[in-house]
């Protein structure tokens, strides 16, 4: 059994690599925008939920041929602050002005999770979760915002910043689960695997 990864971030396919699994990457094209429309005043949870299984539904056609066995792995990140959730930057001005908002501050990165198991190319079980990861955020100088934005680092990553790259430099800690922060939880991960009959030892691809 191959676990499949739906998604095209590098940070997401990093933390699993260091984990043991060499994930199939297949990358969803989902229209995020349409899927949020789509949903009734969702709460946040409720969002990178609905975003997480979305991304894994949109591969299943792409991998069925190929691993008709394979668990499918969806995930969606989301920065809760201020009373609203933000996703990716997209330009350096959001980007900016997100950091000065979020400066000295804390923020909870909510990051939803799918996962389908695949039976004979058909998906036969669907689990879902969400996590929730207080970041505690530095006060980075108005030349160090510039120079870090001016990297496009954070304009194509959730809430604008990383822990695991040049934002790190800029964030004070992090009370929770950092692999979330990066991307996708492993234990979430793990519990939702075993929800469908899946232990994650048996993905292992390498071990340490």
């Amino acid at each position: 059994m191959r676990l499949v990864l739906a998604s095209a971030s590098p940070a997401r396919l990093t933390v699993l690599r260091s984990a043991g699994i060499e994930p199939v990457v297949r990358v969803s094209g989902v229209d995020e925008d349409a899927v949020a429309a789509a949903l009734v005043d969702p709460s946040p949870a409720e969002l990178v939920a609905a975003l997480a299984v979305a991304k894994a539904e949109a591969v299943v056609a792409a991998v069925a041929g190929e691993h008709p066995d394979a668990v499918l792995v969806g995930c969606d990140s989301m920065l809760f602050g201020d009373g609203a959730v933000v996703g990716k930057p997209g330009t350096p001005e959001v980007a900016v002005q997100r950091w000065r908002r979020m400066a000295g501050g804390t923020g909870e990165l909510l990051t939803g999770h799918a996962v389908l198991r695949l039976d004979g190319g058909a998906v036969r079980q669907v689990a879902t979760g969400t996590k929730s990861t207080t970041v505690r955020f530095g006060e980075p100088t108005e030349r160090e915002l510039a120079a870090y934005v001016a990297t496009g680092e954070p304009l194509a990553v959730a809430g604008g910043f990383t822990i695991d790259g040049l934002g790190g430099w800029f964030v004070e800690g992090v009370d929770g689960d950092p692999s979330s922060v990066i991307g996708i939880s492993l234990p979430l991960t793990r519990r939702l695997l075993g929800e469908v009959g899946v232990s994650v030892v048996d993905l292992w691809t390498t071990t340490a």
